[in-house]
């Protein structure tokens, strides 16, 4: 949205670029390319919001800091930089809103984040649970490590839109006993938007929460340009309101993932994702957090 590479007077939320994939997925590998897909199609988002009278990069003190160092598929050698990279945005006193990227960038945004907030929760909004058995650096994993490193704290931690097949037969069930609350897509759809909101934020309290929104928690009809589609998911305009709905508490940090730009139809996927980060900015701007 032409937000700046820095500003003077200091920054309210800065966008941390992580083209990073973890290169495992056995059919589609791509998501390194979703930043700058992103970026481009940002191009259509116009920074003022006529309904509010907001400018989401103004008001907001937005900028974009680039990309993190890194390569794909070698974690030891590239999550530091993209952890210091957020570290960095942190210590100047913003919001990092953290692009990637596969959902394994998740993790290297959470070593930032949570060691600087006691009983960090995380609200991670996916068609899957990324919090798989056994060991490794996969995006099946990213929230069992991030357990095992003591980065947040699972019981006052989500995974929402929850559906389709998977390899383990153990995924829901080790993300249970690991602690996390899990909703699935048919939950979601039977309570409706409004009351999932608020069942998340009742449990969140005033406690420190990081946001995580994976792109193919939607309908793949409306985002076809993800790691691992799964049908029945959430219609662009439910999954926009839940965004809405959230950002009515303050949030200490924000990442969006799984955009993969060679299976994207026209950028539509990628042109979602940034209107799914400029309702995130809006909240952050609506409600004097900034």
């Amino acid at each position: 949205m032409g937000a700046p590479a820095d500003r003077d007077g200091g920054i309210g939320a800065a966008i941390v670029g992580i083209p990073f994939d973890a290169g495992t997925h056995p059919t589609r590998i791509g998501s390194r390319l979703g930043p700058s897909a992103i970026r481009d199609q940002s191009a259509l988002i116009m920074p003022f919001d006529p309904a509010s009278g907001i400018d989401l990069v103004e008001e907001n003190g937005l900028v974009d800091v680039g990309d993190a160092a890194v390569v794909s598929g070698q974690v030891e050698a590239s999550f530091p930089n993209a952890t210091s990279l957020v570290e960095d945005v942190i210590d100047r006193g913003a919001v990092p809103l953290a692009i990637g990227g596969d959902g394994l960038i998740t993790l290297p945004v959470l070593r930032a984040v949570g060691p600087r907030h006691d009983g960090l929760a995380v609200v991670h909004i996916d068609a899957h649970t990324d919090s798989y058995p056994g060991p490794g650096f996969t995006t099946a994993h990213t929230f069992t490590r991030a357990v095992e490193e003591g980065l947040i704290d699972p019981r006052r931690s989500f995974h929402i839109g929850l559906r389709g097949t998977t390899y383990d037969p153990a995924a829901w069930h080790h993300a249970e006993e690991l602690g996390f609350n899990l909703i699935t897509m048919d939950q979601w759809q039977q309570m409706g938007t409004g009351e999932l909101a608020a069942l998340v934020l009742g449990l969140l309290g005033q406690g420190s929460a990081h946001l995580s929104f994976d792109m193919d928690v939607f309908d793949p009809s409306v985002a076809p340009g993800v790691c691992t589609p799964a049908w029945g998911g959430v219609a662009a305009a439910d999954g926009l309101a839940l965004i809405d709905e959230l950002s009515a508490r303050s949030w200490v940090g924000f990442d969006l993932q799984t955009v993969s730009p060679p299976h994207d139809v026209g950028g539509m996927t990628a042109l979602l994702a940034g209107t799914v980060m400029a309702r995130f900015l809006l909240g952050l701007a609506s409600t004097g957090r900034i």
